[in-house]
């Protein structure tokens, strides 16, 4: 018997449709968690709690999300936990490390989580990663650290905070004397402030939002920024200008491709599909809602949408690094 087109395609379309009214029903009146892997008040904290006192309006069935915090191990803590014991039907979101995937890649220890198997919902912000002197340091510009020592605090092994002087000094041969003990990228920026350290290797966003107009007035110092092309706003080079050689260069590649996925907010393994569609859609209206909007420019921060398909493939780049850039990355990166 042959059907009609018009019918044949009302009917291969039901069962997509039964999909989405599933999860939309799914999300009506639940209470959902938002992990964050890092401590209250710390710029990650800030973004989520930013981004879920607007989100909820924009799921249908307007669930309550409560935040939750998980700090430690420079978020590999949160991660692990989330990965394997976070409910796999999309009532728990986390927001985690944007270096992870790469620690992950590098095979750090205490990593018990595949990135390829998260599912990434996206990210509300992209930065520039820098290095920075506060004023009247010894070091003032990139140069100087070829001759003179700046003291840099640490947030711990596997944040970006320590792993970035660390790299750099081993690759580049600049004088970044690391630190460590503050426990969070916050508490290394009050040590900075108190006079206990010199300087910090941290985002743009998070150094603005931390102590506005500091970057603009001289307070601090841009020293050097991670990205190929230089920031032209603060007139110094990029890492990039000192790199000799095309093995540099990959390395330096490979290190700051964690700054593309920003902000990243993931879905546990195998939630399921519609669902995944569901927060990255509602994910991609709040980030132009004007509520929030408005807020994030009180806060003076920096909305900046990198959708979830987005950070998916570049995490798939990422983890498909090759072999002789990765063990040479993980040779430089040996205690």
């Amino acid at each position: 018997m042959n059907f009609p087109r018009f019918i044949l395609a009302l009917v291969l379309s039901l069962p997509a449709s039964a999909q989405a009214q599933e999860a939309s029903e799914f999300y009506r009146g639940r209470q959902m968690r938002a992990i964050v892997s890092t401590v209250v008040g710390g710029d990650y904290d800030t973004w989520m709690r930013l981004i879920t006192r607007h989100w909820t309006k924009h799921i249908p069935g307007n669930p309550n999300i409560l935040v939750q915090n998980m700090p430690g191990a420079g978020g590999i803590v949160a991660a692990n936990s989330f990965y394997h014991t976070a409910p796999r039907d999309g009532s728990t979101i986390a927001m985690i490390g944007r270096n992870l995937a790469y620690q992950a890649l590098m095979k750090e220890d205490g990593i018990r989580f595949d990135p390829l198997k998260f599912n990434w919902i996206g990210s509300p912000e992209v930065s520039n990663r820098v290095c920075v002197a506060m004023e009247g340091a010894g070091v003032q510009k990139a140069e100087d650290l070829f001759s003179k020592d700046l003291i840099v605090g640490g947030a711990g092994a596997g944040t970006a905070v320590s792993t970035t002087p660390r790299l750099i000094s081993i690759l580049l041969g600049m004088r970044l004397k690391l630190v460590e003990g503050y426990g969070s990228a916050s508490a290394a920026q009050l040590a900075m402030e108190r006079g206990e350290i010199e300087g910090i290797c941290q985002t743009v966003g998070a150094l603005r939002s931390w102590r506005p107009g500091w970057l603009e007035n001289g307070r601090m110092r841009v020293l050097f920024n991670l990205e190929r092309a230089p920031i032209a706003e603060f007139h110094a080079p990029s890492v990039f200008d000192f790199a000799k050689t095309s093995e540099q260069k990959q390395l330096l590649l490979l290190f700051s491709s964690s700054v593309e996925l920003g902000r990243p907010i993931v879905a546990p393994p195998e939630t399921p599909p519609d669902r995944v569609q569901l927060l990255r859609i509602s994910f991609e209206r709040v980030i132009k809602d004007p509520d929030l909007i408005t807020e994030a420019e009180r806060l003076r921060v920096d909305l900046s949408l990198v959708k979830g398909e987005t950070l998916e493939a570049l995490v798939k780049d990422l983890m498909a690094t090759p072999d002789d850039v990765l063990k040479r990355a993980q040779v430089l990166m040996q205690p």
